[in-house]
C-alpha cells in the first residue's frame, strides 16, 4: 500500500538533491548569531559534529511536510495510521538500501548507537566471548559489562592498522569453544582515524567469531557497506547522520536477534498473548525486527533517519568525502603551524580520518582554551575525555598537567585531570568555520585569551562581575 499525500512527494522532490559535488549541504543553524562576550555578535561556527550534527535541511523539511499526517504506527485503521505505518517501514527500507544490507538481514530501530549496541549484548548468546579494543568509545566499551554470563576481553590501543588486525588475531587464536563477538569502530570519535574493518572483519570470521561495527563516526562521512565490509551488524545514531529527534539503527545478522528475548517487552515485540489455566500468561513474539521495538515507534526518528540517507545517497557521498578531506587538511595545515600544538593520533600524522580531529595546547588546560574558542570567537568544540577515557587517558599520559586559567572536573583520587579539545565537522561546514577556528587557535596561543574565565559546575565558564 502507498498512502504517500502529495505534500510529502512535494517535499521530496524539491527537497536539495543535486548539491554541488564540492559545496556543503544545506543544514539548519547555520545563519544563527551568537554573542561574544567582548562585545557584538557573531555567526555560529558548529565544529562538534561528532557529538551531534545539525540538521540537514532536507530532512526538516520532510519531517515538516510529514508532520500533519502523523499517526500511530500499527495500531490503526485510519488513513493517518496507515501512511505513518507505510512510512515507518520504507524507512527500514531505505535505511537497508544505505547500508548494503544482505537480504535475509534485519534494520531494528533503536534509540542511539548505544542502545543499538546494548540491544546486542543483550542478545548475544550464553558464553559469549567478546572482544573489544580498549579504544572504543563507552557505547561499544561497556554494554557487554552488564551481562553477567559472557566473558569480556579487552584488547590493548593498537599503534596501527596493521597491529589492531595482529591483536585481534592473536586473541581469537586463544578463545575458548562457543560464540565469540568483535565490537570495533569504524572511525574513532576521538581521533577521527578510520579502522581496518575488512582486515579485522575477517580476522574474526577465519576464527568463527561474528563482529559488530560501530558506524556511529563513519556513516556521516563515509559509505557503509555491510555486504562489503562482511560485518554481522551495523551500529549508528541519527544524530550524527544530520537526523535530530533520538532514533538509531542495528542492522544485521536475524538469527540472535530472532532466537533471543525481547529486548523490551510489550505491545508491538508480541503477536499472541492468552491466559493460562495457572493464572500466567502465554506469549508468542514476533520473529521480526518488531520483536525488539516494544513501544509506540518513534516515526518522526526514523524517518529522519531515512531521509538523511537519502539525501547522502543522492549528494553523492564520492564528492563529499574528497571536500572534506580538503577540510581536513586546512585544519591540519594550521595547527601544524603552531608548535604549542599536538593533534592526538593512534596511528600516525599520515592515517586516513574522517573529520574529527583531537589536540592539546602546552600552556593551557583544554577546557580553557574550548570556554575561550566559544566566548570569544562563537566557536562550538567539544573538551573532555569523549565518553572514551581509556583511550584518550592513554594517548595523554605523558602529557605534563596544564591548568590553566581554570579547569575541567576535579579527577579521581592520586589521578591528574586530563583532557583534550575536539574539533569535527562534515557535509555542512562551511570553509569559513574551519578558517574561522584556525585562526582563533593562533591567535589565543599568541596573545591568551581576552577574558577571565573561571570553573563553575565543573566547566570553564566566563567570569561575570
Amino acid at each position: 500500500m502507498s498512502v504517500r499525500p502529495s505534500a510529502l512527494a512535494t517535499a521530496s522532490a524539491s527537497a536539495d538533491s543535486s548539491v554541488a559535488a564540492c559545496e556543503p549541504l544545506p543544514v539548519l543553524g547555520g545563519d544563527v548569531l551568537v554573542p561574544l562576550v567582548t562585545g557584538g555578535e557573531v555567526t555560529y561556527a558548529a565544529l562538534d559534529y561528532a557529538a551531534s550534527a545539525p540538521a540537514l535541511r532536507r530532512v526538516w523539511d520532510d519531517i515538516a511536510a510529514y508532520a500533519p499526517y502523523y499517526g500511530s504506527v500499527h495500531r490503526g485503521a485510519g488513513y493517518l495510521s496507515q501512511l505513518s505505518t507505510d512510512l515507518f517501514e520504507n524507512s527500514r527500507k531505505d535505511v537497508a538500501a544505505f547500508l548494503g544490507c544482505r537480504e535475509d538481514d534485519q534494520v531494528v530501530f533503536t534509540r542511539s548507537t548505544t542502545d543499538s549496541l546494548n540491544l546486542l549484548a543483550a542478545v548475544a548468546p550464553l558464553g559469549t566471548e567478546v572482544f573489544v579494543f580498549e579504544t572504543e568509545h563507552h557505547a561499544s566499551l561497556l554494554p557487554w559489562e552488564q551481562r553477567e554470563d559472557v566473558t569480556v576481553r579487552y584488547l590493548s590501543a593498537p599503534r596501527s592498522p596493521r597491529q589492531a588486525v595482529e591483536t585481534l588475531e592473536k586473541a581469537l587464536a586463544g578463545r575458548a569453544e562457543g560464540p565469540a563477538l568483535v565490537c570495533v569502530t569504524g572511525a574513532s570519535n576521538v581521533t577521527g582515524e578510520l579502522w581496518p574493518v575488512r582486515e579485522l572483519a575477517a580476522a574474526a570470521h577465519a576464527h568463527g567469531a561474528r563482529i559488530v561495527l560501530d558506524a556511529a563516526q563513519l556513516a556521516p562521512h563515509h559509505p557503509v557497506d555491510i555486504a562489503a565490509a562482511d560485518v554481522d551488524w551495523v551500529a549508528f545514531s541519527g544524530h550524527k547522520l544530520y537526523a535530530p529527534f533520538g532514533a538509531g539503527v542495528l542492522a544485521g545478522r536475524a538469527d540472535w536477534l530472532r532466537e533471543a528475548r525481547p529486548y523490551l517487552a510489550g505491545g508491538g515485540a508480541s503477536r499472541k498473548v492468552t491466559r493460562r489455566e495457572d493464572g500466567g500468561v502465554d506469549v508468542e513474539w514476533h520473529t521480526t525486527a518488531a520483536r525488539h521495538e516494544a513501544g509506540s515507534p518513534n516515526v518522526i526518528g526514523v524517518y529522519a533517519i531515512a531521509s538523511a540517507c537519502k539525501a547522502l545517497t543522492e549528494a553523492g557521498f564520492e564528492g563529499l568525502v574528497a571536500r572534506e578531506r580538503q577540510l581536513i587538511e586546512k585544519v591540519r595545515a594550521g595547527l601544524a603551524e603552531v608548535p604549542e600544538v599536538r593533534v592526538l593520533s593512534l596511528f600516525g600524522d599520515d592515517a586516513p580520518r574522517v573529520g574529527v580531529l583531537s589536540f592539546v595546547v602546552e600552556g593551557w588546560n583544554s577546557s580553557h582554551f574550548a570556554a575561550a574558542l566559544s566566548a570569544e570567537y562563537g566557536i562550538g568544540v567539544r573538551d573532555g575525555l569523549f565518553c572514551a577515557h581509556p583511550l584518550v587517558r592513554t594517548l595523554l599520559d605523558s602529557e605534563p598537567d596544564e591548568p590553566g586559567e581554570c579547569g575541567a572536573p576535579e579527577a579521581a583520587p592520586g589521578e591528574r585531570s586530563l583532557n583534550a579539545i575536539r574539533v569535527s565537522f562534515g557535509a555542512g561546514t562551511p570553509d569559513e568555520h574551519v578558517e574561522r577556528f584556525v585562526g582563533a587557535v593562533k591567535e589565543l596561543v599568541r596573545d591568551g585569551a581576552r577574558w577571565t574565565y573561571r570553573t563553575e559546575d565543573g566547566r570553564c565558564v566566563p567570569a561575570r562581575d
